[in-house]
């Protein structure tokens, strides 16, 4: 039996039987063998993984730069806490279903002049979701809205939000068979739930009444609670052709725009103009 287990048992002896002595003091001379191999097995009862794995590196790094024990203790536990948040956020991500990697390092700021980058990277502190405010993206496409709204989302999940993508015909439709199977209130309050629901590519389609309606009610369980963040290639004078009863349209419009910050990306394509400059580098060069 290992030593860590010898301990263990010897302690449990002691709680159950007040006649046993208290274990004795962990010896001193374990050799560095003994020692490393002792705190791999006090990580895995612990579930520390990276202390676990870093250990090593660490320990000889506190010894070349004479660390003293509690500075080397707290080298420890930063390390598992900052790999426990880096893990934490890369499943909230993932449970964010973004189709693709974007970030805002990976956005071009100059390629496209009618966008903010001062009022992007402030959003991106996320205040405005824990304020339940709404955010609109409007413009062409190619000018950059999936993009932000991909990233801002993913900056959410990282400063510790719910965050769930959804193209907005795939969530209505996911509505309209919840409401055939009699599970409407379920999904709604599952999505009622996310601290941030990111809806990409509103207004590419027309939708009737009833499909209308049930986005609607998603909007208004969120309506002032949590945060709605929409791309769009529409201007909102051109959401009466998805959203064929102007009541109706008037009152969606009203839920995304009330209080929070719409950015309109313009008309120019970013992936227009860049394969247009990649054509004529090449035509120069040939």
């Amino acid at each position: 039996m290992c030593y860590l287990k010898a301990c263990k048992a010897k302690r449990h002896d002691r709680v159950t039987n007040p006649q046993v002595k208290k274990c004795r003091p962990r010896p001193r001379g374990l050799t560095e063998q003994a020692a490393t191999a002792a705190v791999d097995q006090a990580c895995r009862m612990l579930r520390l993984p990276t202390i676990q794995s870093q250990f090593p590196e660490l320990a000889e790094a506190a010894g070349r730069e004479q660390m003293s024990y509690l500075g080397f203790l707290f080298e420890l536990l930063l390390a598992e806490c900052d790999d426990r948040a880096r893990r934490r956020s890369g499943r909230r991500i993932k449970a964010a279903g973004f189709p693709r990697d974007k970030s805002l390092r990976k956005f071009d700021f100059d390629a496209n002049p009618n966008i903010d980058a001062a009022l992007i990277h402030t959003l991106a502190k996320c205040e405005w979701i824990k304020k339940s405010l709404p955010l609109c993206l409007i413009g062409d496409s190619g000018t950059g809205k999936s993009h932000l709204l991909i990233a801002l989302g993913a900056e959410a999940a990282m400063a510790g939000c719910r965050v769930k993508y959804v193209l907005a015909t795939k969530l209505v439709n996911e509505l309209v068979e919840a409401a055939d199977e009699k599970q409407l209130t379920k999904t709604i309050a599952r999505y009622g739930r996310v601290d941030l629901l990111c809806i990409d590519e509103l207004g590419r389609m027309e939708l009737d009444r009833r499909g209308a309606e049930l986005l609607f009610q998603v909007l208004t369980e969120r309506e002032e609670m949590n945060s709605v963040a929409i791309a769009s290639n529409e201007s909102f004078s051109g959401w009466t052709k998805t959203f064929t009863d102007p009541r109706l349209c008037a009152a969606i419009v009203d839920r995304l725009t009330f209080g929070g910050n719409i950015i309109e990306t313009g008309t120019d394509s970013y992936r227009l103009a860049t394969t247009r400059a990649r054509a004529e580098q090449r035509v120069a060069t040939s």
